[in-house]
């Protein structure tokens, strides 16, 4: 069953870890928007075009999300709740969601430049404490789907 839940974990967990991203950094705590160090959302103009990048990120959030439920469905013909109680599924969900991070974190951050967690004095700060706990979620996730029930 384990291998069976891969695919469809991690992609809930590429999905789920978009949409925390998204609502919890870019629209409830505002630190930054997709595009915010491109086109700085202090103009109408500016909050527009990081509005729309924001609408198209959680878009690809919510296809992901999609996928791996679809990919769950197709792959366990039966006893659905074992699938969704299963430490394996959430296991390699959370393994997804750290991987999220680390190539959101990487490419966006780090080589883009699109935006950072929480520009300012500490941004780089920030952006390393989101790829560690990208890491951490890796390990967290590797360890729970590996104790998990076959």
């Amino acid at each position: 069953m384990r291998r069976l839940l891969r695919t469809p974990g991690l992609l809930l967990g590429i999905g789920l870890g978009g949409f925390l991203d998204g609502i919890v950094l870019h629209q409830v705590l505002q630190w930054h928007h997709m595009l915010s160090s491109w086109r700085s959302p202090d103009t109408l103009p500016g909050l527009r075009m990081n509005t729309l990048w924001d609408g198209l990120f959680h878009v690809v959030a919510w296809l992901f999300v999609l996928a791996g439920i679809g990919t769950l469905y197709a792959r366990v013909t039966r006893n659905h709740r074992q699938a969704w109680t299963s430490g394996a599924l959430w296991g390699w969900a959370l393994v997804g969601w750290g991987l999220f991070n680390l190539v959101e974190g990487l490419i966006d951050h780090q080589i883009l430049g699109v935006h950072h967690v929480h520009p300012g004095p500490h941004q780089l700060g920030w952006d390393l404490g989101f790829l560690a706990l990208g890491a951490a979620l890796i390990g967290a996730g590797w360890a729970l789907q590996r104790r998990a029930a076959p």
